[in-house]
This record gives structure tokens, C-alpha cells and sequence, in this order.
């Protein structure tokens, strides 16, 4: 801003170098702010009461109780038109047709023709009908006058009095006068009140229907807030699907619509209908458009699933209560029921609920099984809460590696073999667990095949955490890699193995994995589990790997279940879980059991054995003492056959004890005095007696050192 400088005095003579100058400076004011003109305030306070919350509201009141009269008018007018004509029988037909459901437009064709004939019938009575009414009118005025004339003659001969003939008829006559003056006073009255109470009945019906744009709604109807899902929502919601020859076929059905649907059911959380879709329009047109007919329902996408039942051209729809989805699950019954047993043949895993809010149990008989999903979405627990009830079958062994460490520590006398951490040296001791359970598969084979039809007791390999087996880069000494996919691969190929011939001898190998890929989750690995099951996932492929292109074409999305929310809520494929007919899949929403309701299980588990010594990781280059390791593995058993030893010797440290025969086990024990038996026909190896061993050679090492 430029300043305007105004000298109070003139300077007459040249001033001193130092003598000061008094100057004023002086800033020009801004101009005063124009007055609003009177024609804008009115315009301003106009457009608030207008735009006014209140304002909005009352209008949204007028109009949608003015529609609701209107068009209730309209439903009453086309329910009356509907009763006096072929209109209904026409619509329906014409909605069979546009579905393409030839037989049933056949049925309604031929109900319009009853009904037409019908019509006929009754039109040609009409014109015979004023003759017949004419002569019904005069026999019963003539009966009628007849019968007072008769009372009146009765009444006059008990009375004596002639008069009595004619005053039956006279009061008659006296009762149809008071009723016309009562029709005349009331008239001028029903003419007012009876609109008024035609148009209160069209708007009582209107309301009903809810007949009125969206936007005239009360905001808890607009925003679908507890929002009933009934025959015209769903229907509407196919229709605006997307789906041009849905559309069409729906608009051509006009309110026959919902023929399409079958009856809608309760379904736990929800409901549950069938729709047989029009012809020219494919199941998976519906499926790939889940999030906009969940939208279309007023609810979130994963709150509608879609299913393909046996019948043909039919989507089924699962649609829950608003949030009842986010609501938890009751305690598992292992925790509730302490009195709880398995039966690891015949009996079912308790393990969570499906969507209709009925138990789901799972059969573990002879299937290998397979859990994935992305991580911290709950598949430890949901494995481990399949393991704890099997323990609760006493004759049920595990051998377990825990690949990240933790979770499984509760299984610390439980199981025969326990590995837990997520380094490449319990990578190997894991793989060499799964080689010796190779192993003992084969043992198994081989004793089946001198005892045809002898049954094993149960042995279930567990690796948690999978993926890192499968991503470990370290080699052997023989340059076989021990993670990978190749026919070279250890872990690879054992677990192949077992997916091959475990379940004939009740070995069964479960695995639970995260965020699966080629890499991590093999194909030939994932298909050799029978039971599949996959938490939230991230990507439809990887839906695919977790359960196959079967589940997820018949329409299983764990790529649509929401990380962090639906935690434990897992989608399986399994011939072990009761699956609705036509369906192929089923999702589950399991039961979460904490770290310290697992130790209860565990160790009610542990009660009803007779004590398992838990062989833990060693150290790798460890030296070993075979006499010592014996007594290790054997641990509070007092005898155990010694092909259960030899394995369970594998299974302590598969590198020392790898190829030992029976010859090799027989050696050590009768140069330590602790020779093998016969026990029931079995060799034998006694406790007791390889702990006398031991104690006899730990006292002539002390006399040793003291000589």
C-alpha cells in the first residue's frame, strides 16, 4: 500500500545533518461495507427454512402419507380388478414364460380358461336373472303380507278384537318408515365420512406396502435399519443386479416376480431362499455379483452368501440379520463339558457353527487335513482345537512341529514328539519327524501285508506353520534341498508319501499354512488333503489353492471374509462335515479356545493315558548314547515293543539313528545286559531293565575314577 507523507512545516533552510523531522503518516481507511440488499437476506432466510432439517422432514411426512393414499388407492383398484378379470391368471402366465417355465405357464393357461368359462356362465344367468328375481321378489312379498295377515287373524281371534287382523302388517309397515328416516338423517353424514373412511383405508394399505419413493421414507426405512427381507425386497434386488435379461425377465413378470422365489426360511442368524433364475441367465452372473445384491438388500457383502443347490438354474441365498455376524459364538463344549471323550472312528470334532447357527462337527477318520488362510485370522486355534479333542482318545499319538513356537505347549507330554521354533534347524528336526513317521507308515504296510486287515492305532503327524518347511533353502549332505516342490525335496516328498498311503494304516498328516501360493503350499500337497478349510484369504486364486476350483465355481469365498473381523470363521470343503445337499462347501464359525482352556483339555487329555514322554529338538551334532536314548524313549512305559522303539529312536534324532534294524537295537541292550523278551508273542523291551543298565554302568564308571 502506497503511504501519502504530509510535512507539517516547511523546511526553510537545509536542516543539519542531525536534525530530526516530525512527519505524520497517514493510511487511507477502507471503504465502508455496502449495506445487503433486502431482496438477498430474504433469499438467504428463505433457502435455510427450506433447506432446514425440519423443513425436510415435514415435507418427506406430507408426501409420502399423501402416496401411501394414492397408491394404496392403486393396489386396492388392482386387487379389484384382479378379482373381477383374467388379470391375475394372464400375469402369471406371462411371468412362467418369461422364466421359461413352460410347464407351469401350461397350468395357468389352463385356469384362465376355467375362469373364462366360469365368467361366461355366470353372464349368461344375468339375462335371465331379472325374471327370476322379479318372480322370487313377488312370491316372498306375497308370503310375506300371507304370514302377518295369518298373525294378525290369530291375534285378533285371541284378542276379540277385529281391528288385531291388520296390526302385524300396520308395525311393518311403522318399522320400514323408521329405517327410511333413519337413512334420511344418517345420509348427508355417510356422504361426508364414507371418502373419508375409503381414503383412510387406502392409506392404511399403502403404509402397509410401504407405497412410496425411497426418498419419502422414514430414514431408518431408507437406511434398511432392521429392514425385513421379504419376496418384493429380494426380488427387487435381482432386478437391479445388473443383469439385462434378469431385469427384463423380472419386468415382464410385473408383480408375479416373486414366483421366482421359493419359501423364504428362517436360517439361524438369518433366512434362507431358493431362486430359480429366468432362462438366459446363468448362476455365476449372480455369484460375481455378490457385494451389489447385498447392497441391493441393505446389507454388507458379508452378510449374503450364494450357493448352488442341486436344482438346475437355482442360486440359494443365505442372508443374515443385520450384525449378527459380529456377534461371538458360545464357549466350545470341550471347555463346558469336562466330562467330554473322543471317539477318534466313529465320533465327530465339536468344532464351531455353521451360519444357521446348528452345530458343525467334523469326521477326522482317516482324512488328511489342510488349513490356510492369512495370518492371525485363527488357524492355530482352529487346528489345535481339532487336535485337543482327538487327545481325548486315548489311543490317538501326535507328533508335532510347531514352526513358529508357542502355541502347541500344552502338547508337552501329550505328544511323542514336540518341535517347536521357526529356524532352519527345527526345519530339519521337523522334516526328519515327518520321514520317521514315513517310516513307520511302512512298517505299518509291511505288517498289514503278513496280517491282512490289521488295524493300527491312530498316529496324526502335525506341522504348523507349514510354509516355512516348504520355503527352507538349507540342503542336505547328499545336496537334497529339504524345502521346494521337486521330487528331491525331503519335506516335499515325505508328505506326499504320507498323502499316499498314510490313511489305509490310520497315519494321517495335518499341516495348517499361511497366505498359500504355488511356493509355499505345493499343488500335489494341497490336493492330498481331504478336508480343506481356509480362513479370510486375499485373492480368489488363492481361494482356489486353499480348496479347489470345485468349492469355489459351487460358490465357497474365503477371499471375501474380512481379515481381523472374521476371525475363527473359516470356509470348508471336507466329506467329514454335514454339507447341505447340493452344495460344496460350507462355512464355519469355530469355537475359540484360549491358551489356558487348552491346558485344562490337555491335561484331562494326559489323565486318561498312562504317561507320554514328549521327545523334544536337540541340539544338531549332539553325540549320541544309544543306552541312554533308549531309556529316553522308553520313558514311564514299563515295556514297549522294540519296532516302536527303533521309531520312536528315529524320531528322537533321525540322522544317528537312521537305518536301525532290529539287529542294531539288540546289540546295544545285550552288551549292556538289558536284553530284548518275548512278551504276548512280541519282543520286548523292559524298563526296568535298561534302567538297571544304566545304573549299573554309571557305578562302575565311579569306581573306575576313584581307582
Amino acid at each position: 500500500m502506497t503511504e501519502n507523507v504530509v510535512h507539517l512545516h516547511k523546511t526553510l533552510e537545509p536542516s543539519a545533518p542531525d536534525a530530526q523531522v516530525t512527519t505524520l503518516t497517514v493510511v487511507p481507511h477502507a471503504p465502508s461495507a455496502r449495506p445487503v440488499p433486502l431482496w438477498v437476506r430474504s433469499g438467504r432466510a428463505v433457502k435455510s427454512a427450506v433447506t432446514h432439517e425440519g423443513t425436510k422432514s415435514a415435507a418427506r411426512a406430507v408426501a409420502r402419507h399423501g402416496l401411501y393414499t394414492f397408491n394404496g388407492g392403486r393396489i386396492v383398484a388392482r386387487r379389484t380388478w384382479d378379482g373381477r378379470t383374467g388379470a391375475r391368471y394372464e400375469r402369471m402366465l406371462r411371468a412362467a414364460e418369461a422364466a421359461g417355465n413352460y410347464e407351469v405357464a401350461e397350468e395357468w393357461e389352463e385356469r384362465l380358461q376355467r375362469f373364462r368359462d366360469a365368467r361366461h356362465r355366470r353372464r349368461m344367468d344375468l339375462l335371465h336373472s331379472p325374471v327370476e328375481v322379479a318372480k322370487g321378489a313377488a312370491v316372498s312379498a306375497g308370503m310375506g303380507i300371507g304370514a302377518l295377515v295369518a298373525l294378525g287373524v290369530v291375534m285378533a281371534i285371541s284378542n276379540g278384537d277385529v281391528k288385531d287382523v291388520v296390526t302385524p302388517l300396520a308395525a311393518t309397515i311403522d318399522f320400514i318408515a323408521t329405517l327410511i328416516r333413519i337413512v334420511q338423517v344418517v345420509w348427508p353424514y355417510a356422504v361426508v365420512l364414507g371418502p373419508l373412511f375409503a381414503l383412510l383405508g387406502m392409506w392404511a394399505v399403502g403404509s402397509k406396502q410401504q407405497a412410496a419413493p425411497q426418498w419419502a421414507l422414514p430414514a431408518n426405512v431408507r437406511s434398511g435399519e432392521g429392514e425385513p427381507i421379504t419376496p418384493s425386497i429380494v426380488v427387487m434386488a435381482l432386478r437391479d443386479l445388473g443383469v439385462p435379461a434378469l431385469r427384463n425377465a423380472i419386468k415382464d413378470m410385473g408383480d408375479a416376480g416373486a414366483s421366482m422365489l421359493g419359501p423364504i426360511r428362517i436360517a439361524g442368524c438369518g433366512v434362507e431362499v431358493d431362486v430359480t433364475l429366468p432362462s438366459g441367465v446363468a448362476t455365476n452372473e449372480v455369484q460375481q455379483r455378490r457385494r451389489k445384491l447385498a447392497e441391493n438388500l441393505t446389507r454388507h457383502e458379508h452378510e449374503v452368501f450364494i450357493t448352488i443347490p442341486e436344482a438346475a438354474r437355482t442360486v440359494r441365498l443365505w442372508i443374515a440379520d443385520s450384525g449378527a455376524l459380529d456377534e461371538p459364538i458360545g464357549p466350545s463344549p470341550l471347555v463346558t463339558d469336562e466330562t467330554m471323550t473322543a471317539d477318534y472312528k466313529k465320533g465327530r470334532a465339536p468344532w464351531g457353527q455353521d451360519l444357521r447357527g446348528d452345530a458343525a462337527a467334523l469326521s477326522l477318520y482317516q482324512r488328511h487335513l489342510l488349513i490356510t488362510g492369512l495370518s492371525n485370522q485363527g488357524k492355530t486355534a482352529s487346528l489345535r482345537a481339532l487336535a485337543l479333542w482327538a487327545a481325548l482318545d486315548r489311543t490317538v499319538e501326535f507328533r508335532l512341529a510347531d514352526l513358529k513356537g508357542g502355541d502347541w505347549v500344552m502338547f508337552d507330554g501329550l505328544a511323542t514328539v514336540l518341535i517347536q521354533g521357526p529356524t532352519d534347524d527345527h526345519v530339519i528336526q521337523a522334516t526328519e519327524m515327518v520321514e520317521g513317521v514315513v517310516e513307520e507308515m511302512n512298517r505299518r504296510i509291511e505288517a498289514r501285508q503278513h496280517e491282512p486287515g490289521k488295524e493300527f492305532p491312530p498316529l496324526i503327524c502335525v506341522v504348523d506353520e507349514a510354509q516355512v518347511a516348504f520355503m527352507c533353502p538349507l540342503k542336505d549332505e547328499d545336496k537334497r534341498p529339504y524345502g521346494g516342490s521337486s521330487s528331491t525335496s525331503r519335506y516335499f516328498m515325505a508328505v506326499r508319501k504320507i498323502h499316499n498311503q498314510g490313511r489305509a494304516v490310520n497315519v494321517l498328516m495335518w499341516q495348517g499354512t499361511q497366505d498359500p501360493t504355488d511356493q509355499n503350499l505345493p499343488k500335489l500337497v494341497r490336493e492330498g488333503a481331504h478336508t480343506r478349510a481356509a480362513l479370510a484369504l486375499g485373492t480368489e486364486s488363492q481361494a482356489r489353492m486353499a480348496l479347489g476350483d470345485k468349492a469355489v465355481d459351487g460358490g465357497a469365498a474365503p477371499n471375501m471374509l474380512r481379515p481381523g473381523l472374521d476371525q475363527g470363521t473359516l470356509v470348508v470343503a471336507s466329506s467329514g462335515i454335514d454339507i447341505p445337499k447340493g452344495q460344496s462347501s460350507i462355512t464355519v464359525r469355530t469355537h475359540y479356545i484360549g491358551d489356558d482352556d487348552a491346558k485344562a483339555i490337555a491335561a484331562r487329555a494326559k489323565a486318561l493315558r498312562d504317561g507320554v514322554t514328549t521327545l523334544h529338538a536337540i541340539e544338531r551334532g549332539e553325540e549320541r548314547d544309544p543306552l541312554a536314548d533308549i531309556a529316553t524313549v522308553l520313558g514311564s512305559d514299563a515295556r514297549v515293543r522294540t519296532q516302536e522303539v527303533i521309531s520312536r529312536l528315529g524320531a528322537l534324532d533321525g540322522e544317528a539313528y537312521a537305518g536301525w534294524s532290529f539287529l542294531d537295537l539288540k546289540r546295544v541292550l545285550d552288551d549292556a545286559g538289558a536284553e530284548p523278551y518275548k512278551s504276548d508273542g512280541r519282543m520286548v523291551v523292559a524298563r526296568d531293565r535298561v534302567a538297571a543298565a544304566l545304573a549299573n554302568r554309571d557305578d562302575e564308571g565311579s569306581a573306575s575314577a576313584s581307582e
